[in-house]
């Protein structure tokens, strides 16, 4: 089975790639969790979040944005020292204060999805990259989700991570055309 080039190495990366990555997501919660390990995955691996993604879900309340929202300092303490996650202290409150934004966008859009679709009027893009070395780490299109993300009070959701965030969440389909995925993306 022919995957792309950057899954085609350990087990953990064939579950994420075959079933979740580049599969549109309209689902708030999910895109919540996805939104949240994106952030903590900037500088990291990516397979560093993936093993650690469980230990995220019972950290943060199975990805509960309400529940986030209302962290006090004592809760991003002992996550602080929690060391089955990613214990940055700037990350940690970067997941608090998106929660809140996040409600904020779901009280005006009804939705975070009607809010994040709407930048494609609700269309997957279609890439046909042939190569890895020819996806892109950012795009007009991350650059002006990041930028209203950052105006609506979100932090770490620069170009880079949240172009990462729309190939998780299926807005765009940046599988390459020999993988598999890609035609059943289609």
């Amino acid at each position: 089975m022919n995957r792309c080039t950057w899954a085609a190495s350990n087990q953990d990366f064939y579950d994420y790639h075959d079933n979740e990555w580049g599969v549109p997501l309209h689902d708030d919660r999910k895109l919540f969790e996805f939104m949240l390990l994106d952030a903590f995955q900037a500088g990291l691996s990516w397979l560093t979040i993936l093993r650690k993604r469980e230990n995220f879900r019972k950290a943060f309340d199975d990805f509960d944005y309400h529940k986030i929202a209302t962290y006090d300092q004592s809760k991003i303490e002992s996550l602080i020292q929690d060391a089955g996650i990613i214990r940055n202290k700037l990350k940690i409150n970067a997941a608090v204060k998106n929660a809140k934004a996040f409600i904020k966008i779901q009280d005006e859009f009804g939705s975070f999805d009607a809010y994040l679709w709407g930048f494609t009027s609700s269309k997957t893009i279609q890439n046909r990259f042939t190569s890895i070395k020819e996806i892109p780490a950012r795009t007009e299109l991350s650059d002006i989700i990041s930028k209203d993300l950052l105006k609506r009070g979100f932090t770490f959701v620069g170009s880079t991570i949240i172009y990462a965030f729309l190939q998780a969440a299926g807005i765009v389909n940046d599988h390459t055309t020999d993988c598999f995925r890609h035609g059943q993306l289609l």
